[in-house]
């Protein structure tokens, strides 16, 4: 088990566009597979490999609660979103942004087409938790972050929150 760093705002990585994976191996794997874990120990349902510096189109997401025996992990290869329905406006938080939230206008269900660890192309429909989670992460793999979608004015209250909240964390360290 390998936890890996989580890069916060304003990490340039997390402006780029990440590359799409071309090649489906060990180290894809391993990466995948350090991933869920770092996911899990922050903890979050959703990581996007710019989140730990590594600009390719890979994120994993799991919505499942932490109660359910089993973990539904997600690996997302080179996704994309093919097909989008409804509306819906939840709070959203992120690893690298932490400790802010806000509500963020999303669609209420997506299908999104992707390869697998194995390379072949897959396609699922999301909802609720799931839908979020998904377009969360493609945005990251875009250069977008959640806090992009909020009006000027939102924005401009998150950067003075940030600032104070970089100070709490820098006091906790």
């Amino acid at each position: 088990m390998a936890l890996l760093k989580i890069r916060h705002y304003p990490d340039p990585v997390l402006k780029n566009v990440a590359a799409p994976v071309t090649a489906f191996d060990e180290t894809l794997r391993q990466l995948a597979h350090d991933m869920a874990e770092t996911m899990y120990a922050a903890p979050g349902v959703g990581l996007a490999a710019p989140q730990v510096g590594i600009s390719k189109r890979l994120t994993v997401i799991d919505c499942s609660s932490r109660e359910e025996e089993e973990a539904r992990l997600l690996v997302l290869i080179n996704p994309e979103i093919i097909d989008r329905e409804g509306e819906s406006c939840e709070e959203e938080g992120c690893l690298s942004v932490p400790e802010y939230y806000a509500k963020v206008s999303r669609s209420a269900k997506v299908k999104v087409r992707f390869q697998g660890l194995d390379g072949q192309t897959h396609t699922i429909e999301a909802q609720g938790l799931t839908a979020i989670a998904c377009q969360h992460e493609i945005d990251h793999l875009d250069g977008i972050l959640f806090v992009d979608h909020l009006s000027p004015l939102k924005r401009s209250i998150f950067r003075k929150k940030w600032k104070k909240i970089q100070e709490h964390m820098t006091e906790q360290m």
